[in-house]
């Protein structure tokens, strides 16, 4: 007679030895902990998710992309009849061209007259290129086409005379464009403008003019597109390193780190103290892990070079990775050798705006401008970066402001 109790240890021990074949076949042991989940069916750790919030595989709760729509319409045509000319080149670097262009042709358009192609002046003195050499010249006339006049050129017999110069605060407005641009536009007809940027304000501004707050909105969103060229580099980078994602947690954190910026003006004040939002490499790192991204996310730094300062960064996130990393070989030495910042700048600002994550660790203009790039494409996961009191933080707790107080003067353009 079969003792039943003889049956069930039989049975017990073939199950052992069942479950240790799988486990040498996957070639990993099931730890007690998950083994307790699978029996019990309940999830150790379980976050509550709100209906508008997802959780990233990195273990990060952040917003879901949010479904936004622009709030205007295109301008309505003009007649083709042009009053004179206004002129301006696009300066300081790509994080400032869109708003410079928006700033010209608000005034183009309130006077009546035609906008020649800007050209582009680099941040070395005397070094300049044409504005088709970085931007889609048939885009940007297209897009702007019944909104103001573009011409590529001045005409020749244009060219002898001299222009009446003025400085235009960035965002102008109505009453500045009445009171100065428009008298000594009257007097001349040509107009070569200096979009200046004294301090830097994205809150939203808007006027009683319907006409012109559309007009800016048109300019500042569907005005400048990269050239075939920059576009093609910029989707190989970013599709290298939604590559690379696949392989961890399948998400892309950007990261605009300027470590030579971090000892110059930009992040020192007067007495030499560190500016609010200027953040080093340990700095960002300490940050990155107390709100809870994983050692496998895939960071992209805006840094150029890879320097032993990032060290750190890299060991505690091994997929990290700088231009040089990820751009294709045949294109570093128009890019990265050139001595040419506003290329590589056009491309972090393409990156940056469409990667999953965005962390600025520097403040000014680029992260506004990433900011709003991805406010109009509904990806509004971006994480400042501050100190973390205690051992851990949610991401939430982070999200800029300009997102969660709608504070960027894109929530005025989109809704």
């Amino acid at each position: 007679m079969v003792d039943p109790r003889q049956v069930l240890a039989g049975f017990l021990t073939l199950s052992m030895f069942v479950m240790l074949g799988n486990m040498i076949k996957h070639d990993h042991f099931t730890s007690v902990s998950e083994l307790a989940v699978e029996a019990t069916g309940v999830e150790l750790n379980a976050m509550k998710i709100a209906d508008n919030t997802e959780i990233t595989k990195a273990g990060v709760e952040l917003e879901a992309t949010e479904e936004i729509k622009p709030c205007w319409t295109k301008p309505s045509p003009k007649d083709d009849q042009s009053n004179g000319f206004v002129t301006m080149s696009l300066t300081i670097g790509p994080e400032y061209h869109s708003s410079q262009i928006a700033d010209a042709v608000v005034i183009a358009r309130y006077l009546g007259a035609t906008l020649v192609l800007p050209e582009i002046r680099g941040n070395e003195l005397g070094k300049s290129r044409k504005f088709q050499d970085m931007y889609d010249v048939e885009k940007f006339k297209m897009n702007l086409d019944g909104v103001v006049k573009v011409v590529d050129k001045l005409p020749a017999e244009w060219t002898t005379k001299k222009p009446a110069v003025i400085r235009v605060p960035n965002r102008v407005t109505e009453d500045f464009i009445l009171d100065t641009i428009q008298p000594a536009f009257q007097k001349n007809s040509y107009l070569r403008l200096a979009i200046i940027f004294s301090s830097v304000s994205l809150k939203p501004k808007g006027t009683n003019n319907k006409d012109l707050d559309s007009t800016a909105c048109h300019a500042m969103f569907t005005g400048l597109k990269l050239n075939a060229e920059y576009s093609e580099v910029a989707e190989q980078m970013l599709g290298r390193l939604k590559e690379l994602s696949q392989k961890s947690d399948g998400r892309v954190l950007a990261v605009d780190m300027r470590t030579d910026l971090l000892e110059k003006k930009t992040c020192k004040t007067s007495a030499g103290a560190r500016r609010k939002g200027c953040y080093n490499p340990q700095e960002v790192l300490n940050f990155l892990k107390k709100v809870g991204f994983s050692a496998n996310t895939t960071i992209y730094l805006t840094e150029t070079w890879w320097h032993k300062g990032l060290n750190n960064l890299k060991k505690a996130f091994p997929n990290t990775y700088t231009k040089d990393d990820i751009m294709p070989a045949e294109k570093k030495g128009e890019f990265l050798n050139s001595g040419d910042s506003d290329l590589a700048r056009a491309l972090d600002l393409e990156i940056c705006s469409q990667s999953d994550v965005f962390v600025p660790a520097i403040p000014g203009m680029f992260y506004g401008n990433v900011a709003g790039k991805r406010i109009a494409s509904g990806l509004t996961q971006i994480l400042v970066p501050a100190p973390v009191v205690g051992g851990s933080a949610q991401a939430s707790d982070f999200v800029s402001t300009y997102i969660t107080k709608k504070s960027h003067f894109a929530y005025s353009c989109y809704c």
